[in-house]
């Protein structure tokens, strides 16, 4: 019997909500350019350097700082897509960045799983990796795969194992979180040519993308920042992710981490403008905060207004932004702790305007996956998706005539027009399943029984046999070289 999986449904709304006034986004942005033109930022590449100081930058090749003149970073950010092209192997769930709608995915990279079948903690594999691809690919809730863990079990060239079981477990969009490095890129590059069948293909319709984070404060990644070049030049979407701690790598002070953490996003995004003009480039901040009286490192506290004010800093710069949502710091699912921290997240990410959102279904600060957790979000994000969507109003939907004929004091169960919508009008969700007795089950014990039914009964083809063993060698070929 085939599965056919469900549709991919974006959060689309005309409804906006400011976290911050035009004055509030101008007075940061010049913040950022002030602190890029008189402070710098670290890039440790002399590739980079030589771009930046090709272009009129100031370079401290002992100090490996660089400092942009706001002419220099205007000229450069006006070449940025405001939207782009998000390819899959499947063209039906290819999508673009666009205005008014918001696709999510699953989080990651976690390190750590609770074996589905044992409760066991243990590392997370390659095997986790092509489980959680396939039911990614099943749920309408992710519009693309960011693999929620690790191929431990592959060693320095796990970011490649992920890419090559990602692409045999779903058709989607995949997207790396791990991909660093020129040596790495360049195996990545080679094996995404094979699954899109040429290099133009792949420009056309890049059928992955990554993730790049800075190092807080105010420094570049030598490996990441030159690999990040490399699929600029390819035409492979890029976003730049700054993740300040607040109080440590960052000011104490929601505006100060703000303007520290857009000037490492800027700085890159300039230097792959300067490189390769239009490549498609996302924004995005990622906040976390040190607990005053532990130092420990905190995602939950009572103010998230991180998470949303940096998507309209990023629509300030005439970027797309991507978001951050879910992650509870609950180690177990199915608590008051893991809805309550989580439950606005994807209403409040989407009328901020986000334009793609990571997060569905890790647990302990977006490091340890229990299976049945994404189902859990996915049903915090279809509720978020109903509560936004657009009320289709119109004679019929109203029904005055209904209204008129069934009056004051009767019934409308027997009604044609309750027989046309009321299945329509209805969305149970996990909390409202029945058991042989007519009352609500346990909405964790029902999301472990889905969970458990994709995994046994829903399949996804794998690539052709000829881009299987082409991928392979590919494989072998970068775990000699980079595992040596």
């Amino acid at each position: 019997m085939t599965i056919e999986r469900q549709e991919v449904t974006p959060i689309v709304t005309r409804h906006k909500l400011r976290f911050l006034t035009d004055a509030d986004l101008a007075l940061m942005q010049e913040a950022t350019l002030h602190i890029l033109e008189n402070v710098g930022v670290k890039f440790p590449s002399k590739k980079a350097l030589d771009i930046f100081r090709e272009h009129g930058a100031e370079v401290d090749d002992q100090t490996e700082i660089v400092k942009i003149s706001a002419d220099l970073v205007r000229k450069a950010m006006s070449t940025v897509p405001r939207y782009y092209k998000l390819g899959a192997r499947d063209p039906s769930v290819e999508f673009s960045l666009q205005k008014d709608h918001t696709f999510f995915c699953t989080d990651g990279c976690g390190h750590e799983v609770v074996d589905f079948r044992t409760g066991e903690f243990r590392p997370s594999t390659k095997e986790d990796v092509g489980r959680m691809a396939r039911i990614v690919d099943y749920l309408g809730s992710t519009a693309f795969f960011w693999p929620p863990v690790s191929a431990q079990d592959c060693g320095e060239t796990s970011p490649l194992h992920e890419l090559e079981i990602g692409w045999n477990n779903t058709t989607k969009h995949v997207q790396s979180v791990t991909l660093m490095g020129e040596h790495a890129v360049k195996y990545a590059l080679e094996m995404a040519t094979v699954v899109s069948g040429g290099r133009k293909k792949l420009r056309e319709n890049p059928i992955f993308s990554a993730i790049i984070c800075t190092i807080a404060p105010l420094i570049q990644d030598k490996e990441a920042i030159e690999g990040a070049m490399l699929l600029a030049e390819a035409g492979v979407p890029v976003t730049f992710l700054a993740m300040p701690t607040l109080g440590t790598t960052a000011p104490a002070t929601l505006p100060g981490s703000f303007v520290v953490a857009d000037a490492e996003v800027i700085s890159a995004t300039v230097l792959l403008q300067l490189f390769a003009p239009g490549a498609p480039v996302s924004h995005s901040v990622m906040h976390g905060w040190a607990d005053p009286r532990t130092g420990n490192y905190v995602s939950y506290p009572l103010d998230a207004r991180a998470r949303y004010a940096p998507v309209e800093m990023a629509h300030h710069w005439n970027m797309p932004s991507f978001g951050g949502a879910f992650g509870t710091e609950s180690i177990r699912p199915g608590t008051w702790q893991s809805a309550a921290e989580v439950a606005l997240d994807p209403v409040m990410v989407s009328l901020a305007g986000a334009e793609w959102v990571t997060g569905i279904g890790l647990n302990r600060s977006f490091t340890l996956l229990h299976a049945e957790a994404i189902l859990l979000d996915n049903d915090l994000y279809q509720r978020a998706r109903y509560a936004l969507a657009d009320m289709d109003i119109t004679a019929e939907t109203i029904g005055l005539d209904v209204i008129e004929k069934v009056g004051p004091g009767g019934h409308y169960l027997a009604e044609k027009h309750t027989r046309k919508f009321m299945r329509q009008s209805w969305k149970p969700g996990l909390t409202h399943e029945l058991d042989s007795e007519m009352k609500f089950r346990d909405p964790v014990e029902v999301a472990r029984e889905k969970i458990a039914w994709i995994m046994d009964n829903y399949q996804v083809d794998p690539l052709p046999e000829d881009q299987q063993q082409e991928l392979k060698k590919i494989l072998s070929a970068a775990d000699k070289e980079i595992k040596g």
